[in-house]
């Protein structure tokens, strides 16, 4: 990138020029010492590891059980999209609606944008409506809740323990792998690097 270009720091505003990173360097905000850029070897590789990694447990998460109640040698489990269904037919639409978005619709076009651009990179050509595909997933990051989501089911199952036999489902494991690789995965996902790209390809 030339070394004129300009940027603001996401947490002072400061504007100030954009430095050329050695292999490995970070570059800091001069007022706030916020971290602004940082060159990721293996880019691509490591980002894309991540994402599939994070798309397999994300599939495993949202087809078996999440979690199971055992009572009197009766147990009833449910998946995630289960539980949305049954506050669904609980007359809590809004509640099943933003427990789908945020937790199964928003994770999955994440996910799934993630692979569009990756995937391509790897290969060595970029993907058609790739700016497009990168400001959407930009936009709708914030809403990504799987982990406040698992936050609030372990609240649920330590409240419910005394009640019957909680029974964990593979999801529940599954979900636990999902936030973490899904966390790797955005730490290796360098959008000013894929904004860098873009516009060297112009």
């Amino acid at each position: 990138m030339a070394d004129f270009a300009l940027t603001a720091c996401h947490e002072c505003d400061l504007l100030q020029r954009e430095p050329i990173l050695p292999p490995g360097g970070v570059a800091c905000c001069q007022r706030c010492d916020a971290v602004l850029f940082r060159d990721t070897p293996d880019l691509v590789d490591r980002g894309l590891a991540w994402t599939l990694a994070a798309a397999i447990l994300f599939v495993v998460a949202n087809i078996f059980p999440i979690v199971g109640l055992e009572v009197q040698g009766t147990l009833n489990a449910t998946s995630l999209y289960g539980a949305v269904e049954r506050i669904w037919d609980n007359n809590m639409e809004g509640v099943a609606a933003l427990v789908f978005g945020t937790t199964i619709l928003i994770p999955a076009m994440e996910i799934s944008m993630m692979l569009y651009l990756l995937l391509p990179l790897k290969f060595g050509w970029l993907p058609e409506e790739a700016k497009s595909i990168l400001r959407i997933l930009q936009s709708v990051r914030p809403w990504s809740m799987t982990q406040v989501f698992i936050l609030g089911v372990l609240v649920a199952l330590v409240k419910l323990a005394h009640l019957a036999h909680v029974v964990p489902g593979i999801a529940l494991w599954a979900f636990g792998g999902l936030i973490l690789s899904l966390t790797a995965a955005i730490a290796n996902f360098n959008a000013h690097a894929l904004w860098s790209l873009l516009k060297e390809s112009e």
